[in-house]
This record gives structure tokens, C-alpha cells and sequence, in this order.
């Protein structure tokens, strides 16, 4: 498995991520500058967390325009591994590739500390390592986690099951304490439609290393290996033209540099 790692003017956690494919799993990864339009080939995309363009205008609304993201979009629309953590996530809202928004902490604090989650569906490519109900104990860091959306999505994601966590107390129970930020129904982390794009806020990256004192995190990473090993997520070689249509306007005129 090869992770491709995006890495904006403001991120802080891409070392992170590719410690934990390299040194927890033993697998490759490669940076992605936030100019460049060549996902070399990658297996899995990964946009970490930190502050993009310094957060600035909301968190992700500048990066989602970098030249990097048409060809994100276009990996993720074509059914390539992408994940968003963190700022990743709030990035994959403003792209429209997952629903919903991330908006201040309703205590307008930053909250940087370990958090519970329960594992709410582990049939997914991020997941499978784990069992449904489990229950994780990961870091946050962020001052824009609030997961809002409107009541229909809400609605559909659940439905659907693609609520993936839920922040929880040390019994398993989604309550108000236990919810970090005031994310709607306490929700930590979502995935598209397709199954193939997974958006959270928590970190498991910070938590996939023996050293760090827990290895949470470190399934999300094993269950794409899996789902890589499987041949999941491989993008065809050939788009469809709406697709690569959209991917192309998606920086079109957006004129970002640094």
C-alpha cells in the first residue's frame, strides 16, 4: 500500500500519518504538495489535519480550491481510499464530497485532549479491523468540530449507516458530556455514499504507535491495508467525462498559491 499525503501550507499532522503507515504498518507513503496535480499514483489518499491556509475565511474553505484537490475529487468520485481527519474533514465538506459542516466548538473553545469514541459501523474500508461497538479512546484537537447538517441529512446518514463514530462516555453511551463539541447526535465521523470517503475529527493517527502509550487509531490505518490488499477503492484508469469535467472546474479560476 502506497498513502498519498496532501500536505497544505498549515499542516501539522502529515508527519504524524506517515509515521503511523510506516512505522506501524510497514507500508509506503508519499507527500503530496497542495500544487501539484499528480497523485503519483497512490493507493490511498490522506488529508491530515493542522490549519490549511491558516484557517482562514472557515477551516478548509481555502485548500478545498488548491490545485491538488481536482485531482482529490476526482480519485475519491472514481472510488479511490480517501480520507479526511480533522482539517481533512472539514476540507472534504467544503469539496462537497461529504455532507454537512464543521463550525466553532459550541463553547467557542479549542479542546485538545483524548475523547471516547464507539465504533458505530465496521464494514467499512476504514473500519473492518475494528468490531462493531468498540469502544476507542482518541485525541482531538480543534476549535472548528462541530458536525452540523440538516435534519433530512442527519436523517439519511443514519439510515444509511454511515454514521462511522460517535463520541461517547466511558460506558459507551452517547451523551451531552461526552460530546466534545456539540457535533448533532454526537457524531465523530461520517462516509459518503459510496463508502469510500470517510471524514472525522478525532485523530488516529496520534494514537497508532506503541510509543505514543495507546494504539487506538492504528485500525483505521491496518483496515485500509486490507481494503487495499482487496483491491477496494482502485480507481479506474479512464474517469467518467462528467467526472473529470468537475474535478477540472473544481480549481478552475480559483487562483491559490503559496
Amino acid at each position: 500500500m502506497n498513502v498519498g499525503i496532501v500536505r497544505f501550507p498549515g499542516s501539522n499532522c502529515d508527519a504524524d500519518v506517515y509515521r503511523a503507515v510506516t512505522e506501524g504498518l510497514g507500508e509506503r507513503a508519499t507527500y503530496l504538495w497542495h500544487k501539484s496535480t499528480d497523485l503519483e499514483g497512490v493507493d490511498v489518499v490522506v488529508l491530515p489535519g493542522g490549519f490549511s491556509y491558516g484557517d482562514y475565511l472557515r477551516a478548509g474553505a481555502i485548500a478545498r480550491f488548491s490545485p491538488i484537490m481536482g485531482e482529490v475529487i476526482d480519485f475519491a468520485r472514481t472510488g479511490g481510499l480517501t480520507l479526511g481527519i480533522c482539517n481533512g474533514f472539514q476540507v472534504l465538506c467544503e469539496a462537497h464530497l461529504l455532507p454537512g459542516a464543521l463550525v466553532r466548538n459550541r463553547n467557542l473553545r479549542f479542546r485538545c485532549h483524548d475523547v471516547g469514541l464507539r465504533v458505530e459501523n465496521a464494514g467499512t474500508p476504514f473500519t473492518s479491523a475494528y468490531a462493531e461497538g468498540d469502544l476507542l479512546h482518541i485525541p482531538i484537537a480543534h476549535g472548528e468540530g462541530q458536525f452540523v447538517a440538516e435534519a433530512p441529512t442527519l436523517d439519511e446518514l443514519e439510515a444509511e449507516n454511515r454514521v462511522v463514530f460517535r463520541y461517547v462516555d466511558r460506558r459507551g453511551q452517547a451523551t451531552d458530556a461526552a460530546n466534545p463539541n456539540g457535533s448533532a447526535r454526537n457524531i465523530a465521523g461520517i462516509m459518503n455514499a459510496a463508502g469510500n470517503v470517510l471524514g472525522l475529527m478525532p485523530h488516529p493517527e496520534r494514537h497508532s504507535l506503541s510509543v505514543l502509550g495507546n494504539t487506538d487509531g492504528l485500525a483505521v490505518f491496518r483496515s485500509l491495508l486490507a481494503a487495499v490488499s482487496r483491491g477496494r477503492g482502485r480507481r479506474s484508469d479512464q474517469p467518467p467525462r462528467e467526472t473529470r469535467e468537475f474535478a477540472a472546474g473544481a480549481v478552475a479560476g480559483a487562483g491559490v498559491s503559496s
